[in-house]
């Protein structure tokens, strides 16, 4: 299992401006988004570290956009290279995970690059403005540890946002599978 971890981008960047299907093909744009704090996460189908988290990270999806923060997904994989990250099983994922957000098809991996995401998953939280407040984590919990999975550092960043402060700089780098580039 290959371990690549996200970069580590300068707090406060401003969020790069995207536009992406669902599989379905409704388009998300990040303008929708406006005044919200909002959650930008680069995951897929068939990576054990996304597995790892994928049903505490639906979980922790609702809470959170109950609580007013917005949520998207982003599989930027070459899902020809890699058939179980195409957009029929995308769909498949996101019904069996109960995703509550949408998880939008980055075929052109062009919206990865302009995020500089690395690895699956990837999280960038931005604040109200659309400044990168968490990039980092969603806790220390690992496929091959025995830890449990509880969000724990996500979870402090975007309390943080959504009381309008701003998260602990001390964050860890998040570790994941290498998105997978053409």
């Amino acid at each position: 299992m290959s371990r690549t971890p996200s970069n580590m981008i300068e707090l406060g960047s401003p969020m790069p401006a995207f536009r992406l299907p669902d599989p379905l093909g409704a388009e998300v744009d990040s303008d929708q988004f406006h005044d919200k704090p909002l959650l930008v996460v680069f995951i897929c189908n068939h990576c054990p570290f996304v597995k790892h988290i994928a049903n505490a990270f639906a979980d922790f999806a609702r809470e959170y956009m109950d609580r007013g923060m917005a949520v998207v997904a982003i599989n930027s994989n070459d899902f020809q290279a890699h058939p179980d990250d195409r957009p029929e099983r995308m769909i498949e994922e996101a019904r069996m995970r109960g995703y509550p957000f949408p998880y939008l098809v980055d075929e052109t991996q062009e919206v990865a690059r302009t995020f500089q995401a690395a690895c699956t998953p990837d999280f960038f939280l931005y604040d109200r403005d659309h400044r990168l407040a968490y990039r980092g984590q969603f806790d220390d919990s690992r496929p091959s540890k025995d830890t449990p999975v509880t969000g724990r550092d996500l979870r402090a960043a975007a309390d943080a946002v959504l009381a309008g402060e701003a998260p602990d700089t001390n964050q860890m780098p998040s570790m994941g599978c290498n998105i997978k580039w053409k």
